[in-house]
């Protein structure tokens, strides 16, 4: 068996929907925040490879496993990873509860309802924020609006990659309900364009997702780091603007993600903003800390 990093799909962390470890965060956290990132960046790979055998998927993410934790050196990223935590302290259980979200992906092609979706993103997205937090030393209690956040993100990847997913995958993450609702099966993703009734599907799913954006609205305020803050706040700025794309456009045919310098202005006004508002809140001036 090759190394699972020679089966990568070329995607780094500069390809992303939302940035990842950006000169914002600490550069005393960044290796550590890559380190996660290339981790997962090969899982995800290993998972969504279109040639691969179900099989031998599985087989791959256990070995990622079993390098995180000690018991095989077989994948580089998983022994960068594990060094990581070991210095840090760190608990590998964010990593792991990723890896289930991987397999997953190999064995569920479908989701019944949102709750089934919101699931999926306990697995699936959750954890990369925590182990952010973690990282930088937060308090478990901003893990609520991190929550919200990271499944708001993963639903938007969802529905800007829906025909994609269905096309190379045979994935559909566009709940069962949601299209039923409309009179939909999943074949209508497929389609060179988004009927109405799919267009309205999906912009009852990027509403939907508005709420959970309204829940992680106030996560910057709540991280004591004021780099990572706007970070977050950054991501939280641009998932808010991907949702109104989503609301107007058709992911079958048009584009619906934003170009590098869109990412950029969105992002900066994002920062900006939080720090506007944490020199202007009422918190402590131990949260200007560091």
């Amino acid at each position: 068996m090759t190394t699972s990093a020679e089966l990568r799909s070329g995607k780094g962390s500069g390809d992303e929907n939302f940035p990842v470890a950006s000169v914002l965060v600490a550069p005393k956290h960044r290796a550590a925040v890559l380190a996660f990132y290339e981790f997962v960046r090969v899982a995800d790979d290993i998972a969504d490879h279109a040639q691969l055998p179900p099989a031998e998927k599985l087989a791959r993410l256990d070995r990622m496993e079993a390098s995180l934790l000690g018991t095989s050196d077989a994948e580089p990223e998983g022994v960068r990873l594990r060094d990581v935590l070991r210095a840090r302290s760190l608990s590998p259980i964010h990593a792991q509860h990723l890896l289930r979200a991987f397999r997953q992906d190999v064995t569920k092609l479908r989701y019944d309802n949102w709750d089934d979706l919101i699931e999926y993103c306990r697995y699936s997205a959750m954890p990369v924020g925590r182990y952010v937090l973690d990282v930088h030393g937060e308090s478990q209690s901003t893990w609520v609006a991190n929550d919200a956040l990271c499944a708001a993100l993963q639903i938007i990847n969802h529905l800007q990659d829906c025909a994609k997913d269905f096309r190379d995958l045979d994935r559909v993450y566009v709940p069962l309900d949601a299209l039923a609702a409309n009179a939909l099966t999943v074949e209508a993703l497929a389609a060179p364009r988004a009927t109405l009734a799919l267009m309205r599907c999906i912009r009852d799913l990027a509403t939907r997702t508005g709420t959970l954006l309204e829940q992680s609205r106030p996560f910057a305020l709540q991280i004591r780091d004021r780099r990572l803050a706007m970070e977050v706040a950054a991501i939280q700025s641009l998932a808010e603007r991907l949702v109104g794309v989503l609301q107007t456009h058709d992911p079958l045919s048009e584009r619906v993600h934003l170009s590098k310098p869109q990412m950029l202005l969105t992002g900066l006004s994002g920062a900006l903003g939080a720090m506007s508002r944490r020199l202007f809140s009422r918190a402590p001036s131990s949260a200007f800390a560091r």
